[in-house]
């Protein structure tokens, strides 16, 4: 059976809707819409519904900022607010809490370089705990980070690097960065996905590994991720939407053929492009042109919203000046 591409939760849902016109069995969604930004929070309850979803049993929390490619300072500030409250929700962290950040994904590949880069801010404490021999802090949580790097460069497979650091360090959680693909334009940049299911590395840029999760490493796996990429089929598939709108409203000629397009589902119309770029190798994996100045911001609110749900003693304004 053809499958639209996208790592998504809401979008699977969206996918599975619009073939079926009802709501999944054995998954309940709840949204809430604010200003800046809305939060769609949806649960995987059984196996019914994981297997009509595509996704393992679980939570998916999905942040949407439609502004969040061209944010201000006030913007990231609040997303990286929302995604600690979140964080949090999903974690329930202590100052006992002994966490472990993976930063999954190439640097050598900017779209790909979301992971590394949001290591590199991240409030790693765990030396400072094992000098003093520390078991608790009042304001900071033992936090410990990693980017393993691809097996292309490594030649090991992530999740054995992973596993490897987890039975050396024994965190109480871990928390994984990784880039996403999506299945709208809309999407890219713009949402954050939390889940507790874990994620398989590399799945943004279509060369996914073993997955890391709880049932693999031991420990629960709290996965956080943003789209940066969609590949060709995707956006013309959009790009005619864009064209049916305009245009079969404004002539008669052709019409028709718009009219046959418009009937044709976003997975029929997303499968007959994919068939058409494939064998030409032109079915490619995009990422916008501003990318490399998106990155940074992602990873800045993504560390931000991390550093506050693990260390109970901080808040934004700690954690800015600490990266500044």
């Amino acid at each position: 059976m053809f499958q639209v591409r996208t790592d998504l939760a809401i979008e699977a849902r969206e996918l599975y809707r619009e073939g079926s016109n009802r709501e999944i069995s054995g998954v309940e969604v709840e949204k809430e819409e604010q200003e800046d930004y809305s939060v769609t929070r949806v649960k995987i309850l059984n196996e019914m519904g994981a297997q009509k979803m595509g996704k393992p049993i679980g939570s998916y929390i999905t942040i949407e900022a439609p502004a969040l490619k061209n944010a201000d300072q006030d913007l990231k500030d609040e997303m990286s607010k929302v995604l600690a409250k979140e964080l949090k929700a999903v974690i329930n962290p202590d100052k006992y809490t002994k966490s472990l950040v993976v930063g999954l994904g190439n640097r050598n590949v900017t779209p790909d370089a979301l992971g590394p880069k949001a290591i590199e801010k991240i409030y790693v404490t765990r030396h400072f705990f094992k000098a003093y021999n520390k078991t608790e802090d009042e304001t900071l949580a033992d936090v410990s980070a990693i980017a393993p790097g691809v097996m292309g460069i490594t030649g090991i497979e992530t999740s054995e690097t992973i596993k490897g650091i987890v039975e050396k360090t024994q965190p109480d959680i871990i928390v994984a960065v990784d880039a996403l693909a999506s299945r709208k334009m809309e999407r890219v940049n713009t949402t954050i996905q939390i889940t507790d299911t874990g994620i398989s590395p590399g799945s943004g840029v279509g060369t996914g590994r073993k997955a890391l999760n709880k049932e693999f490493l031991g420990v629960p796996v709290i996965a956080i991720g943003v789209p940066t990429v969609v590949d060709a089929a995707t956006i013309v598939s959009d790009t005619i939407d864009l064209i049916i709108g305009n245009m079969k409203n404004e002539t008669d000629v052709g019409s028709e053929f718009y009219k046959m397009l418009e009937d044709l589902s976003s997975q029929e119309r997303h499968q007959l492009i994919e068939e058409v770029l494939t064998p030409s190798m032109l079915n490619l994996v995009v990422t916008p042109k501003e990318i490399d100045d998106v990155i940074n911001d992602l990873s800045h609110i993504v560390a931000n919203g991390i550093n506050i749900s693990l260390h109970h003693g901080i808040d934004l304004k700690d954690v800015n000046r600490y990266l500044n």
